[in-house]
């Protein structure tokens, strides 16, 4: 069994990487911590070119392993979109969440955005790039005997479009995440590793890999089990310094796939 290469989503160091100079120095900081790549997320360096940000994640021994990009994007700057897939040498690009518009249609909102994203993800397939969704827990949203995600797995080309699970939005939207990665085997080269913990006063926060109270030893054996090649960490909100918060993540999950 293959053990997957664990990269860090950018958006976590969001307010450091607004430069071509504080992005190179951010990807130095990520690999030191020990990190084999990056998720890119386009919105949080929008003025760093193209190939400075390849640049800065090979001089930092950093492979680029899928990037994010809003569904707008997709919609009206494929071109664009590819040709920065091909700067950046990298084959996996994501939809970061359905458009609010969408989802207020219910269920036909769902199956119209699968057929859209399904004909945009073989658009990105002829040119050498594979598609997926990344879901927030809206999409748990029940209609009838089906949730939203699962209508829009269902009602989509698997070729077209894979599979990006986020742990922490499955369980705050009530299901399991290590049971959503086993339904999508096959389907998911990417998966978002990021905890939850519950603080005093009853709030729900992003917590630090290992930190929170997700069921991490079930859903690294889901990882494993269906041979998903790249685990990226992720944490939106940060209660202390986000390199720190990287580093305590990439601690724990690395014993926990190497033990």
């Amino acid at each position: 069994m293959t053990k997957p290469q664990l990269a860090a989503q950018v958006y976590t160091i969001r307010d450091f990487i607004k430069t071509a100079d504080t992005f190179a120095e951010s990807m130095q900081r990520v690999r030191a911590i020990g990190y084999d790549g990056v998720q890119l997320d386009l919105e949080h360096h929008p003025d760093v070119p193209a190939a400075a940000i390849k640049r800065a994640c090979d001089d930092a021994g950093l492979t680029i392993c899928i990037s994010h990009f809003g569904y707008e994007l997709f919609a009206s700057e494929l071109d664009a979109i590819i040709e920065r897939q091909q700067i950046w040498q990298c084959s996996q690009t994501a939809i970061v969440a359905m458009p609010r518009s969408y989802h207020e249609d219910g269920a036909d909102g769902y199956r119209r955005f699968a057929a859209e994203a399904s004909a945009i993800g073989e658009k990105l397939a002829a040119a050498g790039t594979t598609l997926s969704y990344h879901n927030h827990s809206f999409e748990f949203v029940r209609y009838g005997g089906q949730t939203g995600l699962e209508i829009i797995f269902a009602e989509s080309e698997p070729r077209n479009l894979h599979a990006e699970i986020d742990t922490y939005w499955v369980q705050h939207g009530g299901a399991d995440p290590a049971d959503w990665i086993r339904r999508v085997a096959g389907r998911m080269n990417i998966v978002h590793y990021k905890d939850m913990a519950i603080l005093p006063t009853g709030e729900q926060v992003f917590a630090e890999v290992g930190e929170g109270n997700l069921n991490w030893p079930a859903i690294l054996d889901s990882t494993l089990a269906t041979n998903v090649p790249w685990i990226v960490v992720e944490q939106d909100r940060c209660r202390r310094d986000p390199f720190e918060s990287l580093a305590m993540s990439y601690q724990f999950v690395h014993q926990l796939v190497w033990q």
